[in-house]
């Protein structure tokens, strides 16, 4: 099933939406923001000088995937536009210190994705529909990228008007999408639809920390450092199979607070979990036994991983994995004892959307991991 289905699905009408009794209430989140900068969460990276090659790659993705009025499109999905791919555009814009395509796609995403009551941001955007955006349910992982470009924007540039939005977004996200289930807090992937018969479905793959410890800063709170301490653990706790791997999708019971593969999609680490270890290798995690385990993973079906493992059978999918995959596994692979790994890929011609992406942001990742404080 597509990572987006839950959404196409139309699930968000199906199901009772979150209101303030179920994420955090109007005096928790209040008392939250109060704790200010006291508990900041670590590590921000600097902005630093991108190789050639580095500049050659970026220069790829936006040729081929940003439109002029800066709209990221999805070339696999019909031409579509997501968050996501709203909130990766702008990071890669600030990253590469272009301020022209930043301010384009940011101009995109407001016009277009901003929803009406709050700072969050519609999820899809389809461009030949009578209604481009029909379905006014976010995606947290968009918001969160979303947010977390623009804090950085307004730390390196010094632009207060970004900080600020970014501010609006993260207090949001705190108020509208962190849900207490049993003793963990828990991220929800989207504002309403993910209750589902006594469990929180959660998309391990959104815990985006390096946007977390981003946006952490213009919306300071003590519940980031235990969202994030949360997410370590979930990602830590929910682990399955003969590889001890994520699945994309994770259930957690109301009441017990048991960890298992949601049952309504395939119990598989695949198209999105890959960003997990993505994610953890990217701020340099403490979260060492998750990273070993795709470690041990990766190094055990060299030199080709293959696109997905179900997490079950142990079945492996019968095609190779895609390059934005085996850059993930590259960048992981280095955040071992020695640093060694495979070298990152670059952007084919025949490279759709999300894989190009994940390269992108492998090679981010990859130049931060020395200016990380």
């Amino acid at each position: 099933m597509n990572r987006r289905a839950l959404f196409g699905l139309g699930i968000g009408s199906a199901f009772a939406g979150i209101g303030a009794g179920s994420s955090l209430s109007g005096s928790t989140f209040a008392a939250s923001m109060a704790q200010g900068a006291g508990e900041p969460v670590r590590r921000l990276a600097s902005l630093t000088t991108p190789s050639v090659e580095d500049r050659r790659e970026y220069a790829t993705f936006v040729r081929r995937f940003v439109a002029p009025d800066g709209r990221v499109v999805d070339t696999y999905n019909g031409g579509v536009s997501h968050s996501e791919g709203q909130g990766w555009g702008l990071l890669m814009a600030v990253s590469f210190n272009d301020p022209a395509t930043f301010d384009r796609i940011h101009g995109w995403t407001r016009r277009h994705l901003r929803r009406p009551a709050d700072s969050l941001h519609a999820w899809r955007f389809q461009p030949q529909a009578k209604t481009p955006v029909d379905d006014l349910n976010n995606a947290t992982d968009g918001d969160l990228y979303i947010a977390g470009a623009l804090a950085r924007a307004g730390r390196v540039w010094r632009r207060p008007d970004l900080s600020a939005e970014a501010g609006q977004i993260g207090q949001d996200i705190l108020r509208l999408l962190v849900r207490r289930v049993g003793q963990r807090l828990v991220l929800l992937p989207g504002a309403y639809g993910f209750d589902r018969e006594g469990g929180v479905i959660v998309n391990p793959s959104y815990y985006a920390f390096p946007m977390i410890h981003e946006v952490a800063q213009v919306a300071p709170s003590g519940v980031w450092s235990a969202l994030e301490a949360d997410g370590l653990r979930l990602i830590e706790d929910g682990r399955f199979g003969k590889w001890d791997l994520p699945p994309d999708w994770l259930r957690v019971d109301q009441r017990t607070g048991a960890l298992s593969p949601a049952p309504s999609w395939p119990a598989r680490f695949s198209y999105d979990a890959i960003r997990i270890p993505l994610h953890l290798a990217w701020c340099r995690t403490r979260s060492q036994g998750a990273l070993a385990a795709f470690w041990r993973y990766w190094e055990g079906q060299h030199p080709f991983p293959p696109s997905w493992v179900d997490l079950q059978s142990g079945t492996i999918a019968p095609y190779p994995a895609d390059p934005g995959t085996r850059a993930v596994a590259a960048l992981a692979l280095r955040t071992r004892a020695g640093g060694e790994g495979g070298t990152l890929p670059s952007i084919g011609e025949e490279d759709h959307y999300y894989p190009s992406a994940l390269i992108m942001l492998s090679r981010i990742a990859m130049q931060e991991f020395s200016t990380i404080t």
